[in-house]
């Protein structure tokens, strides 16, 4: 059983059709003819995937891992998290922003320093965010790593404590007195 947060790669392998012809070659996919342009010049025929502008929300493959380490990206309760503070940090940043600017008599600077606040703040509760969450995801890693490792520990305890061996009772599972 995989360990949680670890991805399975599962690789399907699609069987090769032989040709219909009996003659048990599978047939090769021919690239289309070249097209004339009607000026007696031939230009290539376009291959749509090739150019890798696919139409949203078809063909989309899944992300692609970035590194070896644990990733914050990767992690729901974090990714939650951050989304959250980003977005408390910018309603508190522009509110607090655009209070502070009221006295300026002027709606538009009151605004525009509003919004200069709020993107500051959104900015920096997603540094905040991301550092402790960085943090709080190694401390689960580590924890994950000592959970199985006292399991594994009592695993082996339990193999060696088995029926006629040497165990806590002794040789034989004697017990004195």
């Amino acid at each position: 059983m995989p360990e949680p947060g670890t991805a399975l790669a599962e690789t399907t392998a699609e069987p090769v059709a032989a040709n219909p012809g009996g003659g048990g070659a599978p047939e090769t996919a021919q690239a289309p003819a070249a097209e004339s342009n009607g000026k007696g010049k031939e230009k290539p025929a376009k291959d749509k995937k090739a150019k890798g502008k696919d139409k949203k929300g078809k063909g989309k493959e899944p992300a692609e891992e970035l590194g070896d380490g644990p990733s914050i990206a990767g992690h729901p309760r974090a990714t939650r998290s951050v989304a959250q503070a980003k977005a408390w940090g910018a309603l508190i940043g522009f509110t607090l922003g655009g209070y502070l600017s009221l006295p300026t008599h002027t709606a538009a600077d009151a605004g525009l320093r509003a919004l200069a606040a709020g993107a500051i703040l959104y900015v920096a509760a997603w540094a905040g965010a991301v550092f402790a969450w960085r943090r709080l995801v190694m401390i689960e890693i580590k924890a994950r790593e000592a959970q199985l490792l006292a399991a594994v520990r009592a695993a082996n305890a339990g193999q060696q404590g088995a029926p006629g061996g040497p165990g806590p009772r002794g040789p034989q599972g004697a017990s004195s007195g």
